[in-house]
């Protein structure tokens, strides 16, 4: 009798239930642990995306299983109304912020709040910058059509070129829901990797000499600029492209929120409390996305080569438009600026000042870096927008 209580319970376990797709994904949550809490890899998000996962491979435990519902006749009407049998899990329902395309936006309103956008409105030639590293998106979308994948899929897949995780998340959620996961994976494991996968990229694109350019201190930028270039921005480019509205509107409110200087307390809060809110229950749910059964695919492994490609062609195009520029200034623009276009902020910008200042320890790219760097947020978003477009 007990040996028979003691099988019941076990088969009842996880432990019995778990294959072995689960345990791969299970190992790989703990990888990327091991890469954000040791290794220091975006754990912001990496943190909560792994454990996403990690709880969403565990059998019977059921945190990202839909509602379970029923179509009923209603006894006072006589219609037909749908009851919900069976409640969702948990992760399921704060999905649905992925989902419908409101944590993305919710992100950028952050990002806007933290963003200084001094050194783009300085100099507003960065902007083409950040336009050329958009680059890699567009080239990645005509290899992954050409690999098999929709247009949509291959428009979802093309967007990790822009290196930045919330308009990933965003395009997906609204073009290819079913492949969220290894996207979001993708897209924010290159944004941790930035600061050893661009290097090599600049390095080899660029000269010595060319590194060792000291840039002109950009000019100081007028509180009345700051308050006035969200604003113009927001009208233009959502007039012109309304599908980009969302992600341009809520980057554009954050930085007015920020610049204006009377919603002191809206600034702080966009910044701190809601930022890390929306990046808890973001990271977490995406990683819930990314099940056995979805992940483990051949289509995966494209996946991931191709958001490689799309980030580094990414990064190249960025130098080598750099390069352009310096050639047509006489040598007054450092080409390592142009690779911090690809919008991972602020790291990007950062990775430019090391390498800078490896060649020529007086040479300070910081803020240089952060005009590209800030075009190409809005350039991703642009970019999305346009695919958005023609594919939703």
């Amino acid at each position: 009798m007990l040996i028979d209580i003691l099988k019941e319970f076990l088969q009842s376990t996880g432990f019995a239930q778990i294959d072995a797709g689960q345990i791969i994904m299970i190992l790989i949550s703990f990888i990327l642990l091991y890469l954000a809490i040791k290794k220091e890899f975006e754990p912001l998000l990496l943190v909560p995306i792994a454990f996403g996962m990690l709880l969403a491979n565990f059998p019977l435990a059921g945190l990202m299983k839909e509602p379970v519902v029923e179509i009923v006749t209603d006894p006072v009407t006589g219609e037909l109304v749908q009851q919900t049998k069976e409640s969702g899990g948990l992760l399921y329902y704060l999905y649905q912020g992925v989902k419908l395309g409101i944590y993305p936006p919710l992100i950028f309103l952050g990002v806007g709040a933290m963003t200084d956008f001094g050194p783009l409105i300085a100099n507003p030639k960065s902007i083409l910058l950040g336009a050329a590293a958009q680059f890699g998106i567009f080239v990645t979308f005509l290899g992954a059509i050409l690999l098999g994948f929709t247009g949509a899929e291959s428009a979802s897949i093309g967007i990790i070129g822009g290196a930045d995780g919330p308009t990933a998340l965003y395009l997906t959620s609204k073009l290819a829901p079913h492949l969220l996961g290894p996207i979001a994976v993708a897209a924010y494991s290159y944004m941790a990797l930035v600061p050893i996968i661009q290097p090599p990229i600049m390095k080899a694109l660029t000269t010595e000499e060319e590194r060792k350019i000291i840039m002109e201190q950009l000019r100081p930028v007028t509180k009345k600029e700051k308050i006035i270039f969200p604003i113009i921005i927001t009208v233009v480019v959502t007039l012109i492209l309304p599908s980009a509205g969302p992600l341009i509107g809520m980057l554009m409110l954050g930085n007015l929120i920020r610049e204006c200087g009377v919603v002191e307390r809206l600034s702080k809060t966009a910044q701190n409390e809601l930022m890390n809110i929306v990046t808890i229950f973001l990271g977490l749910t995406v990683g819930a996305t990314a099940n056995a059964e979805i992940f483990i695919q051949w289509g995966t492994i494209k996946i991931i080569v191709l958001g490689l490609i799309a980030f580094s062609i990414g990064t190249a195009s960025g130098v080598l438009f750099g390069r352009l520029m310096c050639k047509f200034t006489g040598g007054k623009i450092n080409p390592l600026i142009g690779s911090a276009g690809v919008s991972a902020v602020p790291m990007a910008a950062r990775v430019v000042q090391k390498v800078g200042q490896e060649a020529n320890p007086r040479n300070f790219l910081l803020m240089h870096a952060m005009g590209p760097n800030v075009a190409g947020v809005i350039g991703s978003a642009v970019a999305a927008g346009l695919l958005l477009m023609f594919f939703g």
